[in-house]
């Protein structure tokens, strides 16, 4: 699953796991949130007041240690 701006929130965290500490790292608290169904990396970082470049650059990171 490739991760960008439009992905899914709560699509993504069932398909990478790797993802959620990401998440946590950020201090965004959608794990488990039934808005995560409808919102996307960029509607979640506009929501939290994340830098969003920083979000996905960490979100593939996360994704890159578990595939490498």
């Amino acid at each position: 699953m490739p991760i960008g701006f439009g992905t899914i929130v709560g699509e993504m965290m069932r398909a990478r796991p790797e993802t959620i500490r990401v998440f946590l790292d950020f201090r965004m608290e959608c794990i488990g949130c039934p808005i995560s169904a409808f919102h996307s990396v960029d509607d979640a970082c506009m929501e939290h007041g994340v830098d969003r470049d920083a979000f996905l650059t960490a979100l593939r990171a996360a994704r890159e240690t578990i595939t490498a």
